[in-house]
């Protein structure tokens, strides 16, 4: 059968015997956590910040442009891969009316499809465009716009943990393979290495329980002159003979290199590399050091976010460590562009209380839960109390839904493969969560107002 969409068809459903049983289907479909995501979404302004329309030449595209989005937005509630995520949307209806698809007996068998559609929608994501027509389709059912609270967190990355041991035999296992690979294509002889002596030696000390700084010293600077003779093969075998590789390579070439430089300045003259790399597969992750008692150190975007009536925004997002500090005056100001209200209350950990800081919210008449310096004033009880209930609202609501996010959002490892995938990823997470409560609020509305 073929592939039908619901709003194609929207008086015929093949496993219910009239229109009639759908709908009244579809109104129990609304009270699920997932019609009270789909209640929460704008979804005409949405398609049209993402710009999405369908195409007028070449095949359909099996998901319609609402059908994309809500693609992405049922894989973080129902935070499971791309391939149980096809799974489940052949056999469940549910699936299948939110993401406006009718299958029918057909099944869908194409997974890599949804990482297509992910890869399509990030390279045209607008992050502040967006979450201004989210935030004024959900203006009508938030209070106390002009209070918000602030804060940073880390969304990280699906790696394993980065030491030097294992990044330098990560680059030397791909190089010696690209060798291999170019020696075997061209029929020419492949140079003579240590990297099959090397390898059995990793192989023994990986498997060791304690390893000592002479083994990690001795392993690393063998490594270390492994990559170099590898690299000086390929270059030579890159200048003898003209051949065409895929861009992948030269990129992952580009980064190798750069390691290897990190590395050995690292190694032998003590210099610590700034921008460091920790992954030849996602170059772009830099350490972010958080001080935490579990972690010292997380690898993935920092996210500095806001938060209005228990509703996130993002601010800024980077792979690279920031201060947040220095991001609390455009908080501010972001808040202000999306509830065209200058915020009355704000809520910041102490991190935040920069002397400049302190200088802006007392310009423009903004409360702060911040420590005071100086000489009590005669109402700093009452300063003191309304900090108190600030710090509480940070402390409870916005942390809060950090680790809700993390656990229950499928934002606790990012498994994307690039930048941009990995900051969609972020950013349909956050907002699956917030259409979810503002889909409850819709339904708690209507019902008060039908009472």
């Amino acid at each position: 059968m073929k592939v039908q969409r619901i709003s194609d068809n929207q008086y015929e459903f093949s496993l219910y015997p009239s229109a009639e049983i759908f709908n009244s289907y579809y109104e129990r479909f609304l009270l699920s956590d997932l019609g009270k995501i789909s209640l929460g979404i704008p979804w005409q302004e949405l398609l049209k910040s993402f710009n999405l329309k369908e195409l007028d030449k070449g095949p359909t595209c099996i998901f319609s442009p609402r059908g994309k989005i809500a693609l992405m937005i049922l894989k973080h509630h129902a935070g499971v891969s791309d391939r149980k995520l096809i799974e489940q949307l052949n056999s469940n209806i549910d699936y299948q009316i939110f993401c406006d698809i009718r299958l029918g007996f057909t099944r869908l068998t194409n997974y890599k499809i949804v990482s297509q559609i992910r890869v399509e929608l990030s390279n045209i994501l607008n992050i502040n465009t967006i979450e201004q027509v989210l935030y004024n389709h959900w203006s009508k059912y938030m209070s106390n716009t002009n209070s918000i609270t602030t804060d940073a967190t880390c969304y990280e990355s699906e790696v394993r943990f980065p030491t030097d041991q294992k990044l330098l035999w990560e680059s030397v296992n791909w190089s010696f393979g690209q060798l291999k690979r170019i020696c075997k294509t061209l029929e020419i002889p492949l140079p003579r290495t240590k990297y099959l002596k090397w390898n059995k030696r990793y192989v023994g000390y990986s498997k060791m329980r304690r390893k000592t700084k002479s083994k990690r010293t001795s392993l690393t600077r063998a490594l270390i002159r492994l990559l170099k003779k590898i690299n000086t093969e390929l270059d030579k075998i890159e200048k003898t003979y003209n051949f065409d590789m895929p861009q992948l390579y030269y990129t992952r070439r580009d980064t190798i290199i750069k390691i290897l430089e990190q590395q050995s300045n690292w190694f032998y003259n003590g210099e610590k590399p700034s921008n460091r790399i920790v992954s030849i597969s996602k170059s772009y992750l830099r350490p972010i050091v958080r001080g935490k008692e579990i972690k010292r150190v997380e690898f993935g975007a920092k996210v500095n976010k806001l938060q209005i009536d228990g509703i996130n925004f993002i601010e800024h997002i980077s792979f690279d460590s920031f201060n947040e500090g220095v991001r609390f005056q455009n908080t501010v100001y972001k808040a202000l562009r999306l509830t065209k209200v200058m915020p009355k209350i704000v809520g910041a950990d102490a991190i935040y209380a920069t002397n400049a800081n302190r200088k802006f919210v007392t310009s423009n008449n903004i409360r702060t839960d911040f420590k005071p310096k100086g000489r009590k004033s005669k109402d700093h009880k009452q300063k003191l109390q309304l900090a108190r209930i600030i710090t509480k609202e940070r402390a409870t609501r916005l942390e809060g839904s950090f680790g809700k996010e993390k656990e229950h959002y499928y934002l606790k490892k990012i498994k994307a493969k690039t930048s941009k995938t990995e900051q969609l990823w972020i950013f349909f997470g956050i907002h699956t969560a917030n259409a979810l409560e503002i889909g409850r609020r819709i339904i708690i509305a209507s019902q008060q107002k039908s009472a």
